[in-house]
């Protein structure tokens, strides 16, 4: 973003008559290399450009985007010709401050993503030959910048590397599909990945049934952040505001186990970011502090409304959307024990490890096909298990955690271990 549509607009807009008005432009390289049927299929890049326009207009706010090149002159006619359909709103801009932010993360060669693809499938069929393997390794290039009138200008750079293979496993009549990826900086592990899919191959060469209704459940790191949903929408201020989150009134009381600690931390894992969509600096932020809830997250107005201020936790759904109370890191701090550990310690139970449907929204109440799971019995994987469900709720399993493991790994944008909870039906065809 090396022109000057955001000063054009700026100056535009006020010249208009526009009081206020801010810019915010957003640029992204994606390079996805593809892989299909244990081959290398195609290589693409792809850049997007986006700019959204914000003003207030006789107290009136309007918002106008665009994408791709587009005339100054044009994108402020539509902001006031909108802002006049708006009731009156005090702007509340971030004030006058120039952050310089260094770059975060680093560029990879289409070339070495391909590589990693093809020694992450060659690791995996060398074990299994009969497995089909699909995946996509990308490295997405995103650069954000905010200005307004006030004077803010702020921007930076963002440099983040993922992949995802699955392996499709007939067997017969049986049909398997076991996926997984990472979300990191600088560089992917294909050996790492190849051996987490292997694992779960192994562990799936039987089929066997689930014989209880009620046994401790283990959520895998993957499976685990159908978890975090729920209580990230209880820690938003706006679900606070509206009465909606349950912990409206529990601020220093227990609201989970003691083995949970939850917060956010702006300079970790791959998806670190300096300031949020209203140039408000991120900051570390403790949530949840051993089952105790300390902090809910909030944007400019909904922390006005509060009275309190802002966690610097205002981010946009998307370029036509207004700043609205958002995550961008959410950690978990981990307990101890790999997987296996987890594994060992269970006398009787389920692995989650991939699921069908969402989770329990607000309310916590969910129940989920498991895509993927398997027995544990005597600290001992037998096998997987088919046409399997449970339910339950997410407030209470996680006032009934058993074990927080030491495994943590990011899953997109939070950083979560595998976990062990109790107080949740399982049922399957076969059950009573």
């Amino acid at each position: 973003m090396t022109n000057n549509l955001a000063e054009q607009l700026l100056e535009l807009a006020t010249k208009a008559g526009a009081t206020e008005a801010e810019v915010y432009q957003s640029h992204s390289l994606s390079k996805p290399v593809f892989f299909e049927a244990n081959r290398l299929k195609q290589l693409e890049s792809n850049q997007s450009t986006g700019t959204a326009l914000r003003l207030w207009y006789e107290n009136r706010p309007g918002l106008t985007v665009a994408n791709g090149p587009v005339a100054a002159e044009t994108m402020v006619a539509k902001a006031i010709a909108l802002s006049k359909l708006n009731q009156p709103e005090e702007a509340k801009l971030t004030g006058n401050s120039e952050f310089v932010y260094p770059n975060l993360g680093e560029d990879v060669p289409a070339s070495k993503l391909a590589e990693w693809g093809k020694q992450t499938i060659d690791l995996i069929r060398d074990v299994y030959p009969d497995v089909i393997c699909n995946g996509d390794w990308e490295c997405d290039l995103e650069t954000t910048r905010l200005v307004n009138t006030q004077g803010l200008d702020s921007h930076y750079t963002d440099t983040t590397l993922s992949c995802y293979v699955s392996a499709e496993w007939v067997r017969g009549d049986d049909f398997l599909s076991v996926a997984d990826g990472q979300t990191e900086r600088g560089k992917l592990n294909p050996d790492g990945l190849a051996q987490q899919i292997l694992q779960r191959l192994n562990w799936a060469k039987s089929n066997v049934e689930i014989p209880l209704n009620r046994i401790p459940v283990l959520f895998t790191s993957k499976a685990a952040d159908m978890l975090w949903g729920t209580l990230q929408a209880a820690l938003n201020g706006k679900r606070v505001l509206e009465g909606s989150s349950p912990w409206v009134e529990r601020v220093d009381k227990p609201v989970v186990s003691p083995l949970l600690t939850l917060y956010q931390e702006p300079n970790a894992g791959p998806y670190s970011c300096p300031f949020d969509d209203e140039g408000t600096p991120t900051r570390d932020l403790v949530f949840v502090q051993d089952g105790i809830l300390q902090n809910f997250y909030c944007d400019r107005a909904t922390g006005n409304q509060l009275n309190m201020d802002t966690t610097g936790n205002g981010f946009r759904p998307s370029l036509s959307s207004y700043p609205t109370p958002g995550l961008f890191n959410f950690l978990i701090k981990p307990g101890s024990g790999s997987l296996q550990q987890l594994i060992k310690e269970m006398d009787s139970g389920l692995i989650v490890d991939q699921i069908l449907g969402g989770g329990g929204g607000i309310s916590g109440d969910f129940s989920i096909n498991i895509d993927l799971g398997y027995y544990v019995q005597n600290g001992q994987v037998t096998g997987r298990v088919k046409d399997t469900m449970v339910s339950g709720n997410v407030y209470t399993a996680l006032k009934h955690l058993i074990k927080l493991g030491g495994d943590a790994e990011w899953n997109g944008s939070c950083y979560t271990p595998s976990l062990i909870v109790d107080g949740l039906s399982c049922t399957g065809k076969n059950s009573s």
